[in-house]
Parts: structure tokens; sequence; C-alpha cells
């Protein structure tokens, strides 16, 4: 066996799945950014099914996580009602394979393929970005109402800054970090205490799913959203937390091949639309807006910062960490401005 070897690893996994069928393909259809890896595995009966290969974070959340997503996917009413892939379900439970040896961690699940149709352009018009926007109030609204019917998640936005901390405290955090440890511990400060400000606790809690890039979701000849995949930073929270990305979506530079995280488009015109649009349908409270800096803050310090090495692949999380050192954390203060989109929004 290789460093990793990812076909055994998920011919073990499916084995432990069901061993009357056997696997006879396995092709990499991996976005090739992160350290993530997925598979198109067919079978010995001329079946398929999808593989996700992670070592992102902890295997508990990953676990945790894609039991949250499996019981959204059939908990969702129409029009969303196949929207999200189905996980392979055994003895009642989702099934995931950890693979453990010397220093490799790394689990495995399965899902039914994910039927996608169109792409958004990498640049949208008016009329696409307000029909965005009032799909994803709808979707938002449905996973809110889905809410209360799924298993309880154990990650916090607090908790995700505090172990961030904790990491700091180390050796290995130290290092990693070098010269920003204090400049972090500082940003993890301010956080903290304005998500106490703004009583976030008190916001509206659903499953999120964060990186809405136009890759990773597909619509309708309608325009409306028909399915999305890659699940990677799937959470329990605010639905703030989608709004950096959907900002991106939708911004006048479009979808980019080579990407960094500026905080410029949530200020654009073009968002304000999108915002306009979304807040006749589910209403933002001015708590809610206020908060979009510190979801942005919390992304990277999360996101970038914490799990940066090991979610993407090395040039990109080099070239991320800088930037936000030098670029994404001075712009929170000197670019993000509430009071233009509560004027744009009449709060």
């Amino acid at each position: 066996m290789r460093l990793i070897d990812y076909p055994e690893i998920i011919k073990e996994a499916w084995a432990g799945f069901d061993a009357s069928k056997s696997i006879v393909n396995i092709d990499d259809i991996s976005a090739k950014v992160s350290t993530n890896h997925v598979f198109r595995v067919r079978l010995d009966t001329d079946e398929m099914v999808i593989a996700k290969l992670s070592y992102f974070g902890k295997y508990e959340h990953f676990k945790e996580d894609h039991r949250i997503i499996h019981a959204l996917s059939t908990n969702l009413l129409y029009p969303f009602e196949n929207v999200l892939a189905k996980s392979l379900v055994k003895n009642n439970q989702v099934y995931t394979y950890r693979y453990q040896q010397a220093l490799i961690d790394t689990w495995v699940v399965f899902y039914n393929p994910i039927r996608a149709k169109e792409k958004l352009p990498r640049r949208l018009d008016e009329n696409q970005i307000r029909n965005l926007a009032r799909e994803m109030a709808k979707f938002h609204k449905a996973c809110f109402r889905a809410n209360s019917t799924l298993p309880k998640s154990s990650k916090k936005l607090r908790t995700d800054i505090q172990q961030l901390l904790d990491i700091l405290e180390t050796e290995t955090g130290e290092f990693e970090h070098r010269m920003h440890v204090d400049f972090l511990r500082e940003q993890c400060g301010i956080f903290l205490k304005n998500i106490q400000k703004l009583n976030v606790t008190e916001f509206d809690l659903m499953p999120v799913f964060v990186d809405w890039n136009i890759g990773n979701f597909s619509v309708n000849e309608n325009a409306q959203l028909y399915s999305r995949w890659d699940y990677d930073w799937f959470r329990v929270s605010s639905r703030i937390m989608d709004f950096y990305f959907l900002s991106r979506v939708v911004s006048d530079v479009g979808d980019r091949t080579v990407f960094s995280y500026y905080i410029g488009p949530m200020m654009e015109d073009r968002f304000m639309i999108f915002l306009k649009e979304y807040h006749a349908i589910y209403p933002l409270t001015e708590n809610e807006i206020r908060f979009m800096k510190e979801a942005y803050r919390f992304f990277i310090l999360n996101y970038v910062i914490k799990y940066g090495r090991y979610f993407f692949h090395r040039t990109y999380a080099i070239k991320l960490q800088r930037e936000a050192y030098n670029i994404y954390f001075p712009s929170i203060e000197k670019e993000f401005d509430a009071d233009k989109i509560l004027r744009s929004l009449g709060i």
C-alpha cells in the first residue's frame, strides 16, 4: 500500500458496507483544490455510487455532519426534496468508515449520485441575481423549518474559535503561525466579543453549507435550485454564514479559476440587489446584517487559518494565509460598511 492508497481504502470501506457486491472501477472526480477526494465507484452489478474520502477536521464531526445532512435530505419538503445527495445507510445509520494506520487517519462516506442540470454563468445578470436571491431565501426557510427534526450538532462558532486559541498555545501552533500568534489571538477576541454583543445565539439556527460557489450547485431551466453537492464546510449555524460566498457568486468579477477571499463582494451594489430580493422573502434583522462582518472574520480564522493547511492543497494554503494577514483581516474594519446594507434594505 502506498502512503495513502485511496482506492484500497475505498475497497475496504465498501467491503464493510456490502461485501456481496464487488468494485470493478474507481475514478477520481475530485475538484483538485482541496485535500478531500471524491470518487465515482462502479460495482460488478453495473450500479454506481460516489465515495467521499476526507481527513479534514475530526472524524466525529465528519460522521455527525453526514448524519445531519442525510436527515436534512430526507426531511426537506417540496420543492427541495431532491436537492441534496442521499448517503448510504446501514443498520439505520449513515455508513461511515474510518481507516487508521500509522500516521494515516482518513474517513469514507458513500452517496447515491446526485443529478445536475445547469450551472449558472460565470457572471450573472441582474435578473439571475434576483432569481438566485429568491431561491436562497426559500431554501433557507425550508432548512430552518427542517432543523427541528435533525440530530443535534456539536460544532459551535465559539468552540471552533476556542479550538484555534488552544492551538495557538501549543508548540505546533506557535511554529505554524510564528509572528502572527498575538495578532490571531486579538482577532479571535474581537470575534467572541462581537458575537456576544450581537446576540448571535438568538439568530435562526439552520443547516448551512457555507461554500456556495457556482461549481457546487445546479439550477433547472426555470433557474430554481435543483441540486447541491460538496458538503465540506457544512454546519448548523446562522444563515448569514452562507452570505459571503453568495456575494462572490453575484459579484461583478464573477467566478474565477484562481481565487482569493477578498471582502469586497459584500459591498458591491450587485450584492445589494441580491439582499433586497432575499429580504423581501425572508427578512433580515439589523444584528444579522452587522454579523456579516463577523461571519467573514470567522471564515478566515476557521477555514483559512486554522484548517487551511489541512483542507487546501499546499500552494493554495500558503497563498490564502499570506493574503489573510496582508489583505483579508486589515480589510474587515476598513471596507465592510453595515450601514450601507441597512440603508439599502430600509432597516
